[in-house]
């Protein structure tokens, strides 16, 4: 092709020439007879002009759609292949390239995820701080109505929804109830004696037992010595009651059997003291010494949590975790008492009683289980002990006698 024909051509291209044949209609545009650029161009205008812009409502704020769009029609093809009286129609398409990106970028913006919440506990009880909804965005559909508004026009807006955490605090309250709670009474005026409980108390207070695991009171309390902090008050050791550092702790580890008895706990370790006590009946005691411990396992699959309280003459210890709808109960039973042998005696000026005599118990405890309709489930031996009795200790008064002096001789009068 020579130099010549060759601009002819490129000309051709650039200025198109020939006309729209007559009484032609494109896009409801009368465009007969005018040249075919010209045409192009009013039905394109018209067909624009009847768009409204794409905006995008949000509630981070609006976007318009605008310069990022390309856009597609068949109005040059249609012009230059239209038949005299033709009523033709526009196919006329928008395009967003970055759509998908842009769409995720603009609801990440809007979105918000669910804040659980949240539970501490200690030795002073529960603190719950409530949990925050979240905000999903429905890129799906948003991706759906933007392209169908590419082509129409219009506006389009963001549907979110609200939703909530999965941890909330209702769950979390249901997750903490109280299971169970016990309680036992002492001299408030012993005050070696009160402060030795309330220091053991203190120590298992604030106890989270996860499942499975086994609480050891021991472990937990540490060993009753003066350098621990404990006192001394009175104790049963050898079958009597004398002086020792850390008397009143086994009234703490009793106290915290029985809760835990009632809320379910699997004993693993408890022991009978040698001689009964009064602060509760036969068989329901705990002893604890350096060799003797309490053990009990949390069987459930939630966290069971211990709380204990000191009032005037009372310890109580609480437990708290997921009630299983059943009811725990303890009950002690007496099989035979045992007579106390004949109190030894000792002379002095004064009579008296050093030592009460205590009669023997033979006896033993069960914990009887309920459904929440109160049909029984079970009742189970927890244990059967020999309690000996305490040989009383008594002061006879010495008998008085006046003698008259080997050298004294009998005067008349």
């Amino acid at each position: 092709m020579n130099k010549t024909a060759a601009l002819l051509l490129a000309g051709s291209l650039l200025f198109p020439f020939g006309r729209v044949k007559e009484d032609v209609q494109i896009g409801g545009v009368a465009v007969g007879g005018l040249p075919y650029a010209v045409a192009e161009r009013e039905v394109r205008s018209a067909l624009l002009g009847s768009l409204s812009p794409v905006v995008i409502h949000a509630p981070s704020g609006d976007l318009v759609l605008d310069g990022e769009l390309s856009e597609k029609d068949d109005i040059a093809a249609l012009v230059r292949s239209a038949k005299r009286g033709a009523r033709l129609t526009v196919s006329y398409r928008r395009d967003w390239a970055d759509a998908e990106e842009k769409l995720y970028e603009l609801c990440a913006r809007n979105a918000r995820p669910a804040k659980d919440a949240e539970m501490s506990f200690s030795a002073s009880g529960f603190r719950y701080t409530g949990g925050n909804y979240g905000v999903a965005c429905d890129y799906r559909g948003l991706l759906a109505d933007v392209q169908n508004a590419l082509n129409v026009g219009g506006e389009v807006t963001l549907r979110t929804r609200e939703f909530p955490p999965a941890v909330t605090e209702e769950l979390l309250r249901e997750r903490t109830r109280e299971l169970a709670g016990f309680t036992t009474y002492f001299d408030e005026t012993n005050s070696p004696r009160r402060h030795n409980i309330a220091l053991a108390a203190s120590r298992v207070a604030g106890a989270e037992i996860a499942p499975q695991e086994t609480f050891s009171f021991n472990a937990a309390v540490g060993k009753r010595t003066e350098a621990n902090g404990f006192r001394t008050a009175t104790v049963i050791f050898d079958g009597e009651f004398v002086p020792g550092v850390g008397g009143g702790v086994c009234q703490a580890s009793t106290t915290l059997f029985g809760a835990a008895l009632r809320a379910g706990m699997r004993i693993e370790e408890s022991h009978p003291h040698s001689l009964s006590v009064g602060y509760v009946p036969p068989s329901q005691d705990a002893m604890v010494s350096e060799t003797s411990d309490l053990k009990f396992t949390n069987p459930y699959k939630f966290p069971v949590y211990v709380l204990a309280e000191m009032g005037r003459g009372s310890v109580c210890f609480r437990f708290f975790g997921m009630p299983d709808g059943k009811r725990y109960e303890v009950e002690s039973r007496i099989l035979e008492r045992i007579p106390p042998p004949a109190p030894e005696e000792e002379t002095g000026s004064e009579e008296g009683v050093l030592r009460a005599e205590k009669e023997g118990i033979g006896s033993e405890s069960y914990l009887t289980v309920y459904a929440a309709d109160g049909a029984l489930l079970s009742r189970t031996r927890i244990r059967r002990d020999i309690y000996a009795p305490v040989r009383g200790k008594i002061v006879k008064k010495r008998e008085n006698s006046v003698s008259p002096p080997p050298d004294a001789e009998e005067k008349e009068p």
